[in-house]
């Protein structure tokens, strides 16, 4: 006689001996195998909700040799573009019965390793997001997390898919839209020194002075949250600059915050432009002029690219480049005469 739930753990016996069946058969039902007689199947199924049996997940892991959990280390959670990347990926990942464990190395690259390793060892895979390691770091980490997708960075690692957004022609863009409402003195509040993405930024602005070389264009060291921008607008209104390019556009609200704070006026007195547009930047006041960057879509695709190397280890590694669109909007204008 089955024991009754509640007062013992029930477990498969339970469940196989209520079936009439082998323990082999309620584990293969329980484990999705349909090889299995459908009338059978049924019969198993419902004598395990009689009983109210839940599976032991860790034994389910260790039958299967995968824990149906996915790691993703970010470099800043508070962050809406990583948030929404996430939220990208943690939606379509549930549609396949995957569930996402988060790693936040809060700026600090030399946790990222750790942090990364321990995901993986918990994890069938790994997602790193903008690390902040150097190149030399990741290209030796690279195979011991395989399999792995980055966004916003690239590796030789073999089988390692990356997702990459054009961030050097997307901040070139911004800045000659600022140039063509006559902005000529343009400052860039730049974001964290081990930041790839910032490093894209700055290749992208040595361009365009090439193309530019009547423009004045001044590098200013900035952050990526709203603190670091609001503590630039001394820096910003001393450099005389009229057009403003920040890293993104937490930096760029936390600057329009201290130039209001100031009586500056935007965009009558100076032109503000952020980067990634987020969820925030259409409310801001003015709302920001930025680059738009599909960060929802790119937390989806890192699922699709990690389903196929979890299915697949050997399968190829596609690179996939995002095209940022400016979006214009009330913080931008003419320059001042």
């Amino acid at each position: 006689m089955a024991r009754r739930p509640g007062t013992q753990r029930i477990g498969i016996a339970d469940v196989a001996t209520r079936a009439g069946v082998s323990h082999a058969t309620v584990s293969r039902v329980m484990n999705g195998n349909f090889t299995v007689d459908p009338e059978i199947a049924a019969r198993v199924r419902t004598a395990a909700a009689e009983l109210n049996y839940q599976p032991n997940p860790v034994g389910r892991s260790l039958a299967l040799g995968r824990t149906d959990t996915i790691g993703i280390v970010v470099p800043d959670l508070a962050n809406p573009t990583f948030q929404a990347i996430l939220r990208g990926l943690s939606m379509a990942a549930a549609q396949d019965g995957y569930r996402v464990l988060i790693a936040d190395s809060s700026e600090v690259s030399s946790e990222e390793a750790i942090l990364a390793g321990e995901a993986r060892r918990r994890c069938d895979g790994v997602v790193l997001c903008a690390p902040r390691m150097s190149d030399a770091e990741l290209e030796e980490l690279a195979p011991s997390l395989h399999p792995m997708v980055l966004i916003n960075r690239s590796t030789d690692a073999a089988q390692t898919p990356s997702l990459m957004v054009d961030y050097g022609l997307g901040i070139q863009e911004l800045a000659r839209h600022l140039v063509d409402l006559g902005h000529r003195k343009l400052a860039f509040l730049s974001g964290p020194e081990r930041s790839a993405s910032n490093a894209q930024r700055l290749v992208g602005l040595d361009k365009f002075r090439t193309d530019h070389p009547e423009i004045q264009l001044e590098i200013l060291p900035g952050g990526s949250n709203f603190d670091s921008g609001h503590e630039s607008a001394e820096a910003i209104l001393a450099s005389g600059a009229t057009g403003i390019l920040a890293f993104n556009d937490l930096v760029a609200m936390g600057l329009l915050s201290g130039l209001h704070e100031r009586g500056v006026r935007v965009p009558e007195d100076m032109s503000i432009t952020g980067f990634d547009d987020i969820p925030f930047a259409r409310y801001t006041t003015p709302p920001l002029t930025t680059a738009a960057v599909p960060i929802t879509e790119l937390g989806d695709l890192a699922w699709r690219r990690m389903r196929e190397l979890i299915q697949n280890k050997d399968a190829e590694a596609p690179r996939n480049t995002f095209q940022p669109q400016v979006e214009v909007r009330g913080s931008t204008g003419p320059a001042k005469a």
